[in-house]
């Protein structure tokens, strides 16, 4: 938590070569293919992806997996990212909760007990790969009996798979079950992932080892969102190094016309 929002320092942005960029977490294919047809058509690019620099010079996305798998299946060279630095306190790395509604609980534990090198055991236990909080009030530490990082996040992307195309699944930041069952009336269940570290992220993205879509969460303070950068200067064939003048003088422009406000509160988004 930044003590003093008036630290947050302005959106780092500039455009580098899509393939420089690294996702951590499979892509989502309910939300990318409209994303698709949305950026097909889009005028302006709204929201870029938060990315952080690594030691070899490309990037690995913190958020907005989508719409870089969305540009790259479009056949754009270019990204527009926001870059940010993991090691700040500026970054926060933190995991979503699941809610799994619109199905019942029991055939929830059937699916997962089907996956190879999956076990489930009553109780909770920090040390599995996740926690199942039924609506009764139970628990199930859900294990995968794998040791390398790609198998781990393998079974991992077979658990998330296995309610997904079975159920409705929310993610929330909340943990409280109460609440949450009252804010879900017909949630059956909640998964709750344990927490990574920055590393845990880098090397996914490394490694191609990627986690399920919708686990890990980054609060970045100073998030640039609804830019609305033109695209065509992103589709535009202009060198890479042109590109990035473009971008700096468009956003001086933007700065002098007082277009840029900062929110230092945390906020609820009623319109996603």
């Amino acid at each position: 938590m930044i003590s003093n929002p008036a630290s947050v320092p302005p959106p780092n942005l500039r455009i580098v070569p899509l393939a420089n960029v690294r996702p951590h977490e499979k892509g989502d294919i309910q939300r990318s293919q409209p994303l698709m047809q949305i950026l097909r058509q889009a005028a302006t690019f709204t929201n870029p992806p938060v990315v952080a620099e690594i030691a070899d010079g490309s990037y690995v996305i913190m958020d907005g997996s989508n719409r870089h798998s969305s540009l790259q299946a479009l056949g754009f060279a270019h990204i527009l990212v926001q870059v940010a630095d993991y090691e700040s306190d500026f970054v926060e790395l933190g995991v979503w909760q699941h809610i799994i509604a619109d199905w019942d609980s029991q055939s929830f534990l059937r699916e997962l007990e089907k996956i190879d090198h999956v076990t489930l055991r009553q109780g909770w236990d920090a040390g599995a790969a996740a926690q199942a909080l039924l609506r009764d009030g139970s628990v199930h530490s859900i294990h995968a009996g794998v040791d390398s990082l790609q198998d781990r996040n393998a079974a991992l992307r077979q658990i998330v798979e296995s309610y997904h195309r079975n159920a409705t699944l929310y993610r929330t930041p909340l943990t409280e079950p109460d609440l949450i069952w009252s804010l879900f009336p017909s949630g059956a269940a909640m998964v709750m992932f344990r927490q990574y570290q920055p590393r845990d992220i880098i090397n996914a993205a490394l490694e191609a080892a990627y986690l399920p879509p919708g686990v890990s969460r980054h609060i970045i303070q100073g998030r640039a969102l609804n830019l609305n950068y033109p695209m065509s200067c992103l589709r535009s064939a202009l060198p890479l190094a042109e590109k990035n003048n473009q971008l700096q003088d468009w956003l001086r422009e933007q700065y002098a016309r007082r277009s840029v406000r900062f929110y230092a509160e945390a906020t609820y988004h009623f319109d996603e």
